[in-house]
């Protein structure tokens, strides 16, 4: 069941004040870095809002642009230049290439100790408030990772509901709002949008519970979160654009879920691809693959390559990232290793 719905509240309703803040649009701020004749691609959704089904969404690094030789592409994707190496020019702006998650050296930290009670309050920020404002307006619940946390695409008449560390911001137009984040019920009277439990929540999602409680959220842990959801956008497109991946969807943040994945693979093939931060089941940051139909490859569990604890598939967690490597390369490494172990797979 839903809750009563928060949207018939003014601005003025509002029991705590909003700020306003910057207004983004991330392929614009990159394009302001490079010449006339290049064309920036990014990995975080860009107004405007896009209309046409079937993801009502921008692909910022779509595969059809990036053959363009003005392009400039995430590190690591097909092209002839990438922002990587566009660095070699352009040394200034290491920090910022390395934040947006598009090259450089990029590094994920050690995950937090205040990272569950983070996590476990931002996924229910996402089930039940953020992803149903967007499903509210046309249909659709999937999120995108965006500069310091997660968002929404662009929808309805250019607007975005974003969560950036411990604050929610609220973009529409040339205005965006923000204000703290603190129970899922004021949230939701700022985006003057019900809270719902049913639009986009999953079996695995985080109970509901008291929407009136205080969400525990660490800056330091909502910051790792963002990076880690940056990493996997990353590693998500690594794959999505290597020519051997068979009918990629594209990524999205499941908020139900709370994790970013893509499907990879024909009809016998098929699998998930994906990155969580975490959950009842492994408590802590870890990459997964998880094979749709076993029984059709023959896949024994006894392999000791499958070796995800709960279902048909493989793992790999944070705590085991090689040391000072590039974690969206590692995490693209991982996957296309259990796509190619599943593509030689025979048929039954």
């Amino acid at each position: 069941m839903s809750s009563s719905p928060a949207d018939t509240r003014s601005s003025s309703d509002y029991s705590s004040p909003d700020t306003n803040c910057p207004v983004r649009n991330p392929q614009a701020e990159a394009q302001e870095l490079l010449s006339s004749k290049q064309i920036a691609r990014v990995l975080e959704p860009s107004p405007p809002a896009v209309q046409e089904p079937p993801y009502l969404a921008d692909d910022p690094v779509a595969v059809s642009d990036v053959d363009s030789p003005a392009a400039i592409v995430a590190a690591g994707m097909p092209g002839d230049n990438d922002w990587g190496k566009w660095l070699a020019d352009h040394p200034e702006h290491h920090r910022w290439v390395q934040d947006h998650w598009l090259g450089g050296n990029r590094r994920l930290p050690a995950a937090p100790s205040s990272l569950t009670t983070t996590r476990e309050s931002l996924h229910r920020l996402a089930a039940y408030v953020i992803g149903p404002a967007r499903h509210f307006s046309n249909g659709k619940f999937g999120l995108r990772w965006t500069l310091g946390g997660f968002g929404t695409p662009f929808f309805g008449e250019g607007r975005q509901i974003r969560v950036r560390g411990s604050d929610l911001v609220d973009q529409s137009g040339d205005v965006a709002r923000s204000r703290p984040i603190t129970t899922l019920q004021e949230a939701a009277d700022f985006l003057n949008s019900p809270i719902d439990s049913e639009a986009a929540a999953e079996g695995d999602s985080t109970p509901l519970g008291d929407v009136n409680q205080s969400l525990e959220i660490d800056a330091v842990a909502a910051t790792f979160l963002g990076d880690w959801f940056g990493m996997s956008f990353a590693a998500l497109e690594l794959l999505r654009s290597d020519p051997e991946s068979v009918k990629p969807s594209r990524p999205q943040l499941w908020p139900g879920h709370f994790d970013a994945a893509i499907e990879v693979g024909d009809e016998d093939h098929r699998g998930s691809y994906g990155a969580s931060p975490g959950d009842a089941a492994i408590n802590e940051p870890y990459l997964y693959m998880s094979i749709w139909w076993p029984d059709r490859l023959g896949v024994s569990s006894e392999d000791t390559f499958w070796n995800a604890p709960s279902f048909v598939g493989r793992i790999l967690k944070l705590s085991d990232f090689a040391p000072d490597t590039d974690p969206a390369v590692e995490a693209a490494t991982f996957w296309r290793e259990s796509r190619d172990r599943i593509f030689a797979a025979t048929s039954t």
